[in-house]
Parts: structure tokens; C-alpha cells; sequence
């Protein structure tokens, strides 16, 4: 994600906390810097639009609603605090001491320039800000894929690195040589952006997909990332296929939460087993939507269809480590 992507999104958070009230886009684009500096209407809903989901992917609890009992279709926005905020905890003294040297830091990270105007802006459209929410906010990078760690420090130190990597299709695990550019959050995935050394060309990898170390493969400062790289649309060339497609899934019940959002409503339910639920989900990639299923382990069973179900037996079974006379 870039510094500027970054600073917006902050500014976006604190704008929504200061506030108890639900705020109408107008408001949001008059308070956010980045906001007011788009060029039409239309690119700011874009923006806006696409901001809201990623906040919403990194935990943050937007909601929406209206200020007005009477005009419920003015649509306003707010971070609920009562799920965001943590519940309250004990420290030793040392403890506190860090803490408190933390804070003063955040408080003049936070407040400082746009925020600090996105905040002075607030007051002038007569909203008024409730600074005591603010000290708290401080950006997060949710990210459970264990080649994040090794991926960062080759971007970071300008280091060849190779690693085991599943092709998509095929499934077959192979060795890429990188010199890797940046990592960029795209939908929900984390992905590695760099040159390629074995095609001699700028190619994508999705962390989930690398199956074991990252090991250096050459010295610290060895490249250059080109002038002008455009990390997120070379990572766009990747935008997951359309979902076109229908899976049947048994899923437990208050389990598979991503899966209920692409479910058909009016699916039959007929012949569910006792403590199951069926679902009809639509899915574009048949890797991202084996690696969805198989991320909820026991709590989901795919049924249908069957090359997609023999899929996530294969993978199953790989992971299982059983020889290959028995995936036959």
C-alpha cells in the first residue's frame, strides 16, 4: 500500500472517530485532504468506494445510518466504538511507563498535519470533534501469511530471494527466483511484486501460495526497482476471475462467514444432513475459491462441483502427506 493510500485511509479512520454522529459524504470529502482534491464527483465516489471495503477488510466496524428519525434515507457514516474500542486491561508499572512514551508519540503522529486540518475542517461544518477518541487510533497491517515477514525485509533490503511456490493452476510446487518490488494488499490478498528472474520479466505472487522459506539469493542492494513502477496496477493484472460459477457447500451453522456474503438466498434446502446448512455460492477462480473453502477446515464440506471438490481432496490430501498411489 502506498505512503499516500496510507495517510488517506488514517485520515478517513480519525475523521469517523471524531465524531459520534453519522457523518454524509460531503462532510467525509470536505474533512479528507485526499477527498477534496478529486477531480469530479464521480472520482470521488470511486475513491470513497473503495476506501470503505478496505477499511472494513482491516477490522475496522464501519456502519452506516442516519442522524434524522425522520429522513432515514440520508445516509450517513461512523466507526461504531463500542466494537472497536478494546475492552478494558491491567498493566504492571513498567508496563505503563512503555505505554505512556508510546502514546505521546501517537498523539503527535495522529494529530499532525493533514489530520490536524482534516479535524479543523470538521468543526467548521459544525460538527464537533471528540478529541478524546482520537489518541488511540494507529494503522494495522493484518496479515496471517508466514512469507510476510521474509518477503518484507528482500523489499525493504533490495535482496534476491527464492522460494517454493504453488502454481494456481496446475497445483505443482515449484522454486521462483525474485527480486521482489513491493507487497500490495489487492482484495483481501497479499501479493509480492517484483522481477522475475527466471522469465526475465515483472510477475505477481500471492503470499498464501508460497509453501515454505524465503531464502536470500544474492546481497542487500543488488537492484534497482524501476523509476515510475506501478505496484497496484501491475498486481491488478491478477483481479480475481468473474464468479460465474456455482459451488454447493454444507457449512455449520454460525460458521462460513465469507461464503454466506456469495450465497444464493433463494437455494434449496432440501436433504441437509442434522447440524449442517447448504449453501449455493457463486465463484470465479477455482485456487481462491479451493483456498476460501479450505480455510474454514472441518466447518465446511464441498459438494459440488466435482472437479472443484477433487480439487480440495488433492490439496487435502497433499497436505496430509499422503504418497501419491493414494490421491489417485
Amino acid at each position: 500500500m502506498s505512503a499516500l493510500k496510507t495517510e488517506r485511509l488514517l485520515n478517513l479512520v480519525i475523521c469517523l472517530l471524531s465524531t459520534r454522529q453519522f457523518l454524509a459524504k460531503e462532510q467525509i470529502r470536505a474533512a479528507v485532504p485526499q477527498y477534496a482534491d478529486c477531480a469530479s464527483d464521480e472520482a470521488f465516489d470511486r475513491m470513497f468506494e473503495r476506501d470503505k471495503e478496505e477499511v472494513r477488510e482491516m477490522g475496522i466496524p464501519l456502519e452506516t445510518g442516519s442522524n434524522s428519525a425522520w429522513f432515514e434515507d440520508e445516509v450517513g457514516y461512523r466507526v461504531d466504538r463500542a466494537a472497536y474500542a478494546l475492552p478494558e486491561v491491567a498493566f504492571e508499572p513498567d508496563e505503563l511507563a512503555v505505554l505512556s512514551l508510546a502514546s505521546r508519540v501517537w498523539q503527535q503522529a495522529t494529530l499532525a498535519g493533514p489530520a490536524s486540518r482534516a479535524l479543523l475542517k470538521l468543526k467548521a461544518t459544525g460538527v464537533e470533534p471528540d478529541d478524546s477518541a482520537i489518541a488511540g487510533v494507529e494503522p494495522r497491517v493484518g496479515t496471517s501469511e508466514p512469507a510476510f515477514a521474509g518477503l518484507y525485509a528482500a523489499v525493504r533490503d533490495r535482496r534476491p530471494v527464492t522460494f517454493p511456490y504453488r502454481a494456481g493452476r496446475t497445483g505443482d510446487v515449484v522454486d521462483r527466483r525474485l527480486e521482489p518490488w513491493g507487497i500490495v494488499s489487492w482484495h483481501g490478498r497479499w501479493y509480492v511484486v517484483g522481477h522475475d528472474r527466471d522469465r526475465g520479466e515483472p510477475r505477481v505472487f500471492r503470499l498464501s501460495r508460497v509453501q515454505g522459506e524465503v531464502s536470500a539469493d544474492g546481497a542487500a542492494g543488488s537492484y534497482d526497482v524501476p523509476p515510475d513502477t506501478d505496484l497496484r496496477a501491475l498486481t491488478a493484472s491478477l483481479a480475481p476471475a468473474p464468479a460465474d460459477r456455482t459451488a454447493e457447500v454444507l457449512v455449520r451453522p454460525g460458521a462460513g462467514h465469507g461464503l454466506r456474503r456469495h450465497a444464493d438466498p433463494s437455494a434449496l434446502q432440501d436433504d441437509v444432513p442434522a447440524g449442517w446448512e447448504r449453501l449455493t455460492v457463486r465463484y470465479g477462480s477455482t485456487d481462491a475459491f479451493a483456498d476460501e473453502v479450505l480455510g474454514y477446515g472441518a466447518e465446511v464440506v464441498l459438494l459440488e462441483p466435482a472437479d472443484l471438490r477433487e480439487h480440495v481432496v488433492h490439496r487435502l490430501r497433499e497436505a496430509a502427506g499422503q504418497p501419491a498411489e493414494a490421491r489417485a
